[in-house]
């Protein structure tokens, strides 16, 4: 199966395209994490996917509109 092919199918089956998905479920993943355990935010990126904590924090800001450490006082 080619990757548009792929993209196509998961897109009508999920309803969105799969990068968007893994996002999402990397900023949910992330953001139990913050709340449930005391793991620094540059090992919770890391948990996650990202090799670069700035990047898992402009990702995860951009997705729940606050910083990762924001996430973590408020929750």
């Amino acid at each position: 199966m080619s990757r548009a092919a792929f993209a196509a199918r998961f897109t009508g089956l999920v309803g969105e395209p799969p990068l968007t998905y893994l996002t999402g479920w990397r900023m949910a993943l992330g953001a139990d994490l913050l709340r449930d355990t005391d793991m620094t935010v540059a090992a919770v990126a890391r948990t996650v996917g990202y090799e670069d904590p700035f990047a898992f924090s402009v990702a995860f800001k951009r997705a729940r509109g606050v910083s990762p450490s924001g996430w973590r006082r408020v929750r």
